[in-house]
């Protein structure tokens, strides 16, 4: 099913919950082109939109267990890509010009409060942080499968030099650490 939805993403969910790395290629497979589209939407470089696309599926990783409608796992995916589009966009320090002064001094009802912001700030210091104690080779793996479109094993296997038979084990290993990680935080 291309577009996902209803039993059939919360029966995914549930398997990546429990660690089936299948569920996650899927998940990714499903989502990865609607995350990129909500990144592009917000004419972000694509240095930034790269930036936004792996932060959303990192997301993922650390809050499936907290998802409460897993059915809705595409609803989410977007909605945290946008929140991350726009922390993008504020962390950037886009100005908008203005001739009237208190217009940019009235807070934006569409953007979360500064706390929040500042609490998603330090989420992403700490989960660059977890990445940055896996090792170099779960870094690089993570990194490489996270682009879109989403590359064969076939070519992760050559850019990495690894046989294509251990990446599938080998990404499962490095999201269970990257997990820990994240949990001792």
């Amino acid at each position: 099913m291309a577009g996902g939805g209803g039993d059939d993403d919360a029966e995914l969910v549930e398997r990546a919950r429990s660690g089936e790395q299948q569920a996650w290629d899927q998940i990714v497979t499903r989502y990865g082109s609607r995350v990129w589209a909500v990144a592009r939407a917000h004419r972000l470089s694509s240095a930034d939109a790269e930036d936004v696309f792996q932060v959303t599926f990192l997301r993922l990783v650390t809050h499936i267990d907290t998802i409460r409608d897993p059915s809705r796992v595409g609803a989410w995916l977007k909605t945290t890509a946008r929140h991350e589009c726009l922390r993008t966009l504020r962390k950037g320090g886009r100005a908008v010009p203005s001739s009237d002064g208190d217009v940019l001094e009235t807070p934006d009802p569409l953007l979360p409060p500064i706390e929040a912001g500042m609490e998603a700030d330090e989420r992403q210091v700490a989960l660059h942080a977890a990445i940055g104690r896996l090792t170099e080779q779960c870094q690089r793996l993570l990194r490489v499968l996270m682009v879109d479109p989403e590359p064969s094993y076939e070519e992760v296997g050559k850019a990495l030099d690894m046989p294509i038979g251990s990446i599938g084990p080998t990404r499962g290993r490095c999201l269970k650490h990257l997990r820990r990680e994240l949990d001792g935080i």
